[in-house]
């Protein structure tokens, strides 16, 4: 089995056999009214981050970890000038070993040319495999970029965060249609995403 890189949520990391396959590329689906950035903050918790902010400025973006409720590291963090890709390119070729790039979200990276968001693509595979890292590309949901497609039929895997009000309560589930490397989880995780990412104790998520 390739190395695995615990995400620091217990539940998921199970779901995956122990953790993100090394080298591998995620594509983390939510819509843009949920709480889906906890989860990622979640992730700089666990290990080595490089946070790549490409909607708003780098202070905004570690303003937001430090408010936030849920247990955060201290990622390098960030942000797009004008050439969003050429910018993007240049955070990807300054990742250390077994550093985990998360790129928040991806969206405006999407609107590139073709050609050259998958030359992006191919160039951050590269690059994670070479480091033994992983990359989340945070996806909204919605009206989304032409090149979205292409994210995801290069993501070794895809997360979708999906949020529902039952009986007057939020409920919030995680599910994992695609894994190229292992067994494919076939069953939703229950989060809550309230006070931080815990896990929905009134499910079964064994």
């Amino acid at each position: 089995m390739a190395d695995r890189l615990r995400t620091g949520i217990d539940a998921l990391d199970r779901k995956l056999e122990g953790g993100l396959p090394a080298g591998a590329l995620v594509a983390y689906t939510a819509d843009p009214a949920s709480q889906s950035e906890l989860l990622l903050y979640e992730l700089t918790a666990a290990r080595e981050t490089r946070y790549l902010a490409t909607e708003r400025p780098a202070r905004a973006a570690r303003d937001a970890l430090e408010r936030s409720p849920t247990a955060t590291g201290e990622p390098r963090i960030d942000a797009l000038s004008t050439d969003a890709l050429e910018d993007a390119a240049e955070v990807v070729a300054g990742l250390s070993e077994g550093e985990i790039l998360i790129v928040d979200p991806v969206d405006r990276l999407e609107r590139a040319d073709p050609d050259a968001y998958v030359d992006f693509l191919a160039a951050l595979k590269r690059r994670v495999l070479e480091t033994g890292g992983a990359a989340v590309l945070h996806c909204l949901r919605g009206d989304a970029p032409a090149n979205r497609a292409r994210t995801l039929h290069a993501a070794d895997a895809v997360f979708e965060l999906h949020t529902e009000r039952a009986g007057g309560r939020l409920e919030t589930a995680l599910t994992v249609p695609k894994f190229r490397d292992g067994g494919q989880p076939t069953e939703a995780i229950t989060l809550e995403l309230t006070e931080g990412v815990a896990i929905d104790t009134s499910r079964d998520i064994a």
